[in-house]
């Protein structure tokens, strides 16, 4: 269980240093269609040479050929991880990025909202708590309370929220289809539908783009590694074997790595209240863990 927690928790971090590097890329012209579908695509093209390398090596009950029954759940998730990915950077442009992630991190009481409405896995009273520490952390981490909520944009804010719900979807569904499927395997084609997804929503203007070159590929292949290679193939590999709601709890370990980068990267300025948040969101996830840790224990025992 400790392997697997700590696998979707790198998965996060990696995640985490994705819009401050994202902001670099937009000083340079960039638009976010065009940074994510390059990232989605070159992340996807890498992962379809590790299966080519590496795919031939039977694991338990990995399948060689993937049916079209098997393909298509993940691709569909994977068009919610790709839109995830393009609405948050879009939100980016119209609020600060402090506010996003905190929109962006609403996530965690979204899944375990859809697993206990759908699935009928009902939040025990640790979960609940830790959730209530983890959005109180996330209000003083970001900033919150200092910022005017009526100088925010609406626009940037519905992006934000809409970010938040397709990530929520997106853990969820990774953690119920493709299972029995190998995570490299799994992530390529979920990969895969996340290009698809991106590009068909951004269709007119990726056509008519004239920013694809050697300056747009340096940002797609740093991104692609920390937002499409590490994330997907830890998260198909960890979420599975923790859970939706459990997992939903510890990804939210991409916000404090987010305001901590964005620190130290962008020199943004990082005040008391978010260091507190940032310390309370820590230590809530750690203390969800060792609890679920000492659980596992007791009853293999």
């Amino acid at each position: 269980m400790n392997r697997y927690i700590w696998m979707v928790f790198v998965g996060a971090c990696s995640f985490g240093i994705l819009s401050t590097f994202v902001k670099l890329a937009y000083r340079e012209g960039y638009t976010a269609a065009e940074i994510a579908v390059t990232q989605a695509f070159s992340g996807m093209m890498f992962l379809w040479l590790l299966v080519r390398l590496y795919g031939n090596r039977k694991q338990g009950t990995d399948q060689v050929r993937l049916s079209w029954q098997d393909r298509w759940p993940l691709l569909l998730t994977g068009t919610t991880i790709g839109l995830t990915t393009f609405v948050y950077y879009v939100s980016v442009q119209y609020i600060p990025a402090s506010i996003a992630i905190v929109i962006l991190m609403q996530f965690t009481w979204i899944g375990v909202l859809i697993d206990w409405v759908f699935y009928k896995q009902r939040p025990g009273l640790p979960e609940l708590l830790t959730i209530l520490f983890i959005l109180g952390g996330t209000v003083l981490s970001g900033g919150l309370l200092k910022q005017g909520s009526g100088r925010l944009s609406v626009t940037g804010l519905a992006f934000a929220g809409l970010s938040a719900l397709l990530y929520a979807i997106y853990v969820v569904a990774n953690s119920r289809v493709g299972t029995l499927i190998q995570p490299l395997r799994k992530s390529v084609v979920i990969m895969a539908g996340s290009t698809l997804g991106i590009f068909l929503f951004n269709a007119p203007d990726l056509i008519a783009s004239t920013h694809f070159g050697p300056g747009l590929l340096k940002w797609a292949l740093f991104l692609s590694l920390f937002g499409t290679v590490i994330p997907p193939v830890l998260f198909a590999a960890g979420i599975p074997k923790i859970g939706a709601s459990l997992s939903a709890i510890i990804m939210t370990a991409e916000l404090p790595v987010a305001v901590i980068c964005s620190h130290l990267v962008l020199k943004e300025e990082v005040g008391g209240r978010q260091w507190l948040g940032v310390i309370i969101m820590l230590v809530a996830t750690a203390m969800l863990n060792l609890l679920k840790s000492r659980r596992t224990k007791e009853a293999l025992h």
